[in-house]
């Protein structure tokens, strides 16, 4: 309990539930959550499944900008001046979504400083995040790119286990948030099970990623 008698404020519990200005939708495979180009009016919360960031250029060039899971918050720009999405969001699974309205967003942030610090925490990773996909893009061969989203994909270095078994992802998205070609992806998952690194066939089922796929990220 608080001081003033209310009782201690939970931010799991307040994500878990629906109240003012917050609803939980479930969303199908290859479902949008928003457009590029929407008004920028709500921050999303995953509680379960994945979800695909993508950016489409003026001359229609499409890119994948990112891989969000369990935990993760997108659409965190509409706090700012940003009165337009500046991405398309898009399930890559089945999800479970908390859409938190942008004023309840501002006002649970205010009021609750539980609540802004696991906020301020994610900020802080995923500005992390961000700084070595660029130091990734810059200085790492398109090999161990792949190996990296894969190992992000199935949670290895965030807290919790790891998945078994991560969604089925097609090598045109992979290619796309690696940089490459899909010719080259192709090459490298067909090494990367050669090696027992991972175990894929190309179908529906997803693939499961080894802790030993860890050996091409740090290889020099």
């Amino acid at each position: 309990m608080k001081p003033n008698g209310k009782p201690s404020f939970d931010p799991q519990i307040f994500l878990a539930k629906v109240g003012e200005g917050r609803t939980i939708v479930d969303y199908q495979k290859n479902q949008k959550v928003f457009s590029q180009g929407d008004p920028a009016d709500a921050i999303f919360y995953i509680q379960d499944g994945k979800v695909k960031l993508t950016v489409v250029s003026t001359h229609g060039k499409e890119a994948v900008v990112g891989i969000l899971g369990a935990g993760d918050f997108f659409g965190e720009g509409c706090l700012t001046s940003q009165p337009l999405r500046m991405a398309t969001a898009a399930t890559m699974s089945v999800c479970e979504i908390v859409r938190l309205e942008k004023q309840g967003m501002i006002r649970v942030l205010h009021d609750e400083p539980a609540f802004s610090e696991l906020f301020l925490a994610y900020l802080l990773s995923h500005n992390t995040r961000l700084e070595e996909d660029l130091v990734d893009q810059l200085f790492n061969s398109s090999e161990k790119r792949l190996a990296r989203v894969l190992l992000l994909m199935a949670n290895f270095g965030k807290e919790g286990k790891p998945l078994s078994v991560i969604p089925q992802i097609s090598q045109e998205t992979l290619a796309e948030i690696v940089g490459t070609t899909r010719s080259r992806v192709s090459f490298f998952m067909n090494r990367f099970r050669k090696l027992g690194l991972i175990d894929y066939n190309g179908g529906p089922d997803g693939l499961e990623v080894h802790s030993s796929l860890l050996s091409i990220v740090l290889h020099d």
